[in-house]
């Protein structure tokens, strides 16, 4: 029985194992090619250990450029998608939050239809309302633009559900208990329901970090200048048709640069992005 107990604590470590092993293979392939010479890569013969142009790859990427589709260094690009992808986060966060609050604790005439109206909204992402968006977003002049790149992808209906879940469970007493001592609504929002919403806050600030991090469609559409391009379009860019022009060393840097902050994000937030998903007592 001991034996067959060990077996059984061993086959999920090793389906664990394996499934880490297939995910981070490709990874750390990326990261070698990164630190070897294009003439080493062309030739199909990269060895599967780290070579001797690490620090060189790595600062002309970041600081002096790539090639001559990408001329701007992908320091400016990381810039880039972490101001849009910051601003996507907390402006969906920020909005979702007062939008349920409103639904749960307002009493006005259709209030529930408006919910459902915020909830339908699921069904018509960016790529469906691309035309129109754009078309705003031209005749307000927000091309190349932060505000073109975050104000249309602000709005959740994710997160708004979410909250609002939340809400729903949170005690009524805490409210009576919030009239009594005096506090109006806004004060009983930022000082009792925001900071019981902290994990939720949390987890879906990592959602959408990564969700504003890796746009690629809306971003191509409204971005002409190449000090506004984000690192997504970057990496696109650097791989031209002809193969032989690709600086792979250069790519392959840069997608390892591009996967540093949302993997950063995750392992920061990791136990507040669990709990506020799995947990119910928050």
């Amino acid at each position: 029985m001991v034996e067959r107990k060990r077996l059984l604590d061993f086959l999920p470590h090793l389906v664990l194992l394996l499934g880490i092993a297939i995910v981070a293979f490709p990874v750390y392939v990326a990261f070698v090619a990164s630190t070897w010479d294009a003439a080493t890569i062309s030739n199909g013969q990269m060895p599967l250990r780290p070579g001797p142009y690490f620090l060189e790859n790595y600062y002309r990427t970041i600081f002096v450029g790539t090639s001559s589709s990408t001329r701007e260094p992908v320091g400016t690009m990381m810039l880039n998608s972490l101001i849009m992808a910051m601003c996507i986060a907390l402006g969906k966060i920020a909005i979702s939050l007062i939008s349920a609050f409103a639904v749960v604790y307002f009493r006005f005439p259709f209030r529930m239809a408006a919910f459902w109206i915020i909830f339908m909204t699921l069904m018509l992402p960016v790529e469906v309302r691309i035309f129109p968006t754009y078309k705003i977003v031209a005749d307000l002049r927000l091309l190349d633009t932060f505000a073109g790149l975050t104000i249309p992808l602000i709005a959740s209906a994710t997160a708004t559900l979410l909250f609002r879940q939340f809400f729903m469970t949170v005690p009524d007493e805490l409210v009576e208990a919030s009239k009594i001592d005096g506090a109006g609504p806004m004060k009983f929002f930022f000082d009792t329901l925001v900071p019981l919403s902290i994990t939720s806050v949390a987890a879906m600030f990592v959602v959408q970090f990564i969700y504003g991090w890796n746009q690629y469609l809306w971003p191509l559409l409204i971005t002409t200048k190449d000090n506004m391009q984000t690192i997504v379009i970057g990496i696109k860019k650097m791989i031209v048709t002809q193969d032989a022009l690709t600086e792979w060393q250069l790519a392959m840097a840069t997608a390892i640069l591009a996967m540093l902050p949302p993997v950063i994000v995750v392992v920061v937030m990791q136990k507040l992005f669990v709990k506020g998903l799995v947990e119910t007592e928050k």
